[in-house]
């Protein structure tokens, strides 16, 4: 089941993440939920993504779009702000994934003729045209059911990225530009933020130091 309205629902822990990418696996939309996963990104940054962002040469993504519905209409625009516009490293998953993907399109494209759109467009319908947003969001609760995950939003994966940012050391600073936030008030939010998990680690090694086995 869906969370209650205006429940706030926590990221997921580093062994539910690891289990979606097994699950989403088979799905045509793999590849979006690899950069949503992996960076952090935002949907409407990976849906507005087009291949002229993505170098395999210089192995960067350049975020500078996203797509938005504006008058009913599905429209790619520029990203609002400075700290939006990012360029990130293309990790070797990405590669393969958007790789893939790309043998995928021309297969798809070959088979389609005429009746394709060709928008430059990373992730596409079936027939070339933009994905509603609202649709990659029902996928990805699918999935969540399909493989018995717990049922987070769709923008909770970009909180559980930071999340893991977090618990691998990666410093405030980076994780600011990685995620593309404004201020980095908004990054120390989520860093300052304790969780169960950390709380018993923390209290764990007290407890070890007040009373474990030191070897006196």
């Amino acid at each position: 089941m869906p969370p209650a309205p205006g429940r706030k629902v926590k990221p997921w822990s580093v062994d539910e993440a690891r289990a979606f990418p097994a699950a989403a696996r088979t799905e045509r939309l793999y590849p979006a939920f690899v950069l949503l996963l992996a960076y952090g990104l935002r949907r409407g940054e990976v849906l507005g993504l087009s291949w002229d962002d993505i170098d395999l040469d210089e192995e960067v993504i350049r975020v500078e779009w996203q797509m938005q519905r504006i008058d009913g209409q599905l429209t790619r625009t520029p990203v609002k702000t400075a700290a939006d516009r990012r360029h990130l490293p293309l990790l070797p998953i990405a590669r393969e994934a958007v790789i893939e993907l790309a043998e995928r399109q021309m297969v798809a494209r070959r088979q389609a003729g005429d009746e394709r759109e060709e928008t430059g467009l990373v992730f596409t319908t079936r027939h070339g045209r933009p994905i509603e947003p609202r649709n990659l969001g029902r996928t990805f609760e699918r999935i969540c059911d399909q493989a018995g995950l717990r049922r987070i939003r769709l923008h909770d994966l970009r909180h559980t990225t930071a999340s893991l940012l977090k618990k691998m050391g990666v410093p405030p600073s980076d994780a600011k530009e990685i995620l593309g936030h404004a201020r980095i008030s908004v990054t120390l939010e989520i860093y300052t933020r304790g969780d169960g998990e950390s709380h018993r680690d923390g209290l764990g090694r007290v407890a070890d130091e007040l009373f474990g086995d030191r070897g006196d």
